[in-house]
C-alpha cells in the first residue's frame, strides 16, 4: 500500500521534500542490490569473468554511502525562508 500524504504534495514542503529524498535512497538501495547480487551470482558460476566486478561493486557502494550519508546527516529539510517585497513599518 502506498503512502498516503494528508495534504496536497508541494515540493516546497520539507516534510515532503524529506519523504521524496528517502524513498529515492531506498530504491538506489535496491537497485544496487538487485545488480550487485544478480552480477555476483553469476561471477560465482564463472569464475574469472567479469574480472571488473570489483572495480564496479566498490566505488558503487561508496556512492551509495555518501548518498545515505548526505542524506541522513547533512541535509536540512527546513522551512525556506521568504522574502516580502513589502517594506516593513
Amino acid at each position: 500500500m502506498p503512502p498516503k500524504w494528508p495534504r496536497k504534495p508541494d515540493r516546497a514542503d520539507p516534510e515532503y521534500r524529506k519523504l521524496g529524498d528517502r524513498i529515492n535512497f531506498a530504491v538506489h538501495v535496491a537497485a544496487f542490490t538487485a545488480v550487485n547480487s544478480t552480477l555476483w551470482f553469476f561471477h560465482g558460476f564463472m569464475p574469472g569473468t567479469l574480472l571488473w566486478l570489483p572495480k564496479l561493486t566498490l566505488p558503487w557502494l561508496g556512492i551509495l554511502g555518501a548518498h545515505g550519508v548526505w542524506l541522513l546527516a547533512i541535509a536540512s529539510y527546513s522551512a525556506p525562508e521568504t522574502t516580502s517585497d513589502k517594506p516593513s513599518s
